[in-house]
């Protein structure tokens, strides 16, 4: 059975029409920093005029028009049409590379951060503290995004979140048309709220629409290369472009990648394990996270994002500054960003090989122990160590770390129940972003005290210690966990055929007994 494309958006005159005009609005963007190319694309001496004004209200009433159009209205599901089915292999590969390239763009937008500062923080005239407020901004937007969005991916749907997150990615490209810093600030902020949606909502989608077998690894993977790619893009357009047009043009030159990203959006079916709990739907508060039985789950998930999230956002954070001081190594930012992109392909090809064929949970382990063996070296000899012992030591932290984060997303997609999946890859994924809000100041404050580098070693090694023990003790197996009961039946013989092919069928129908089997069909 398949699905019109057309179907699978509820509304789909309405939908277009707010994609017609939110492009509107971008377009004018656009053009109007095409039009500051005789001031080198410097655009901070320029007012809003009343155009960019309506342009912007454009985007905002486009992007809230598709959004509306794009939800299922209450009691109803995908439409349903009668075509010969195409081969499964086909469409679940599909569906793997249309949630892979989603990622790609959802993690581009943070990664641009880095490389867009340097131009800005010479056009604004700003000064150290002043630049720090853009990341700062940008990542409290993620963890915002990342908790609304996965708990609305437990009541819309995943399918209709991912639609949502993609139109904001849209709009907030933007970014690179605002005047002020101010106003970049506060666009920063929404595509970071866009940006921290993404991830959660695609784990939950791939756990349900993937059988169970390799499913484990391809999102392992999918997590940590996607990553390294989003950043590897991102630099490589930032070495070329910038050159040519400045800062600016880093945003604008994600629009074609948006576009594209929701055009596919018309090969993304909605879960059959999602569709179906909507024919008995139940309203589950976000506090059932902390809540029987789900409290051990998410102390362990939050100990181990917290501690990925100090490490990364703080400690390695500052690592290159500390480095570079030092003078005694030659070691620049530069090849530290190059070593942590080329180690994470390795790194999560392992991890991911671990996770399916050895244990989850002590994969979750071994990575975490590569971390906190990492910080504990650089806290015995610091930053004046010998050359060969630090690049090592650099290098392990790294692969650590890649690993770490490579598996979070997945292990917690795998471990909760259908209800509240979204949700809880909200959770986590909020919990681990945080560091980038609270994770640099604190590390500052802490390099401040005798010992330096030493202590802040020893400062983050404590948590990532707690939390390597938390999953040991505590830690939930997917195997067991991540097909609760309540979320198999009926849906345990179904998934395979129905999730992974062309579309899903609207609703799939209550169970009935199956004579002389003692199962279910539909």
């Amino acid at each position: 059975m398949t699905a019109r494309a057309d179907a699978l958006i509820p509304r789909p005159l309405l939908f277009w029409t707010g994609v017609v005009l939110t492009c509107a609005g971008v377009i004018e963007h656009l053009w109007m920093f095409a039009d500051s190319a005789s001031m080198d694309f410097d655009m901070s001496m320029m007012e809003m005029s009343p155009v960019m004004w309506a342009a912007m209200v454009a985007i905002v009433v486009g992007v809230v028009i598709s959004a509306f159009a794009a939800v299922q209205p209450s009691g109803t599901g995908p439409a349903v049409a009668s075509a010969p089915p195409r081969p499964v292999t086909v469409n679940r590969h599909r569906l793997i590379a249309i949630l892979t390239f989603a990622l790609l763009v959802d993690q581009m937008k943070p990664a641009t951060l880095a490389f867009i500062s340097p131009g800005m923080r010479a056009e604004y005239h700003l000064s150290t503290t002043e630049i720090s407020w853009l990341p700062t901004v940008a990542l409290t937007g993620t963890v915002l995004g990342s908790l609304m969005w996965g708990r609305a991916a437990d009541r819309i749907g995943r399918r209709a979140t991912i639609v949502i997150a993609s139109l904001l990615f849209l709009g907030t490209t933007v970014c690179g048309a605002m005047p002020s810093f101010g106003g970049n600030l506060v666009m920063c902020a929404l595509m970071g709220m866009a940006a921290g949606g993404m991830l959660p909502v695609v784990y939950a989608l791939m756990t349900e629409s993937l059988p169970p077998g390799r499913r484990a690894a391809i999102m392992v993977l999918q997590a940590g290369l996607t990553t390294t790619g989003g950043y590897m893009a991102a630099s490589g357009l930032a070495a070329i472009l910038i050159p040519l047009a400045g800062w600016r043009v880093l945003w604008f030159a994600q629009l074609p990648l948006v576009l594209i990203l929701i055009a596919f959006n018309r090969w993304i079916p909605e879960s059959a394990a999602f569709t179906e709990r909507q024919s008995r739907p139940e309203h589950i508060p976000a506090s059932a996270l902390f809540k029987r039985p789900q409290t051990a789950k998410t102390l362990v998930v939050s100990a181990y994002a917290l501690a990925w999230g100090l490490v990364y956002w703080g400690f390695i954070t500052f690592l290159p500054s500390q480095l570079a001081s030092s003078g005694a190594h030659g070691m620049s930012a530069t090849t530290l960003l190059f070593i942590s992109s080329l180690l994470a392909i390795p790194t999560c090809a392992v991890a991911a090989w671990l996770y399916m064929r050895w244990s989850a949970r002590g994969t979750m382990v071994v990575y975490a122990s590569l971390t906190l063996t990492a910080l504990l070296v650089l806290a015995a000899v610091g930053m004046d160590g010998s050359r060969p012992v630090l690049l090592a030591t650099v290098m392990l932290l790294f692969a650590g770390t890649a690993g770490v984060v490579a598996l979070l997303g997945p292990y917690t997609a795998e471990i909760y129940p259908l209800s509240i999946r979204g949700t809880a890859g909200g959770w986590a994924a909020a919990v681990g972003k945080s560091g980038g809000a609270f994770g640099p100041p604190l590390i500052a404050t802490v390099l401040k005290a005798p010992g330096g580098m030493r202590t802040a070693a020893v400062f983050v090694a404590f948590p990532m210690a707690v939390a390597g023990i938390a999953v040991a003790v505590r830690g939930s197996t997917p195997q067991t966990a991540a097909e609760p009961a309540e979320d198999a039946a009926p849906l345990d013989a179904e998934l395979d055929d129905l999730v992974c092919g062309e579309a899903v069928p609207a609703q799939i129908a209550p169970a009935t007994p199956v004579p002389g089997k003692g199962g279910t069909a539909t």
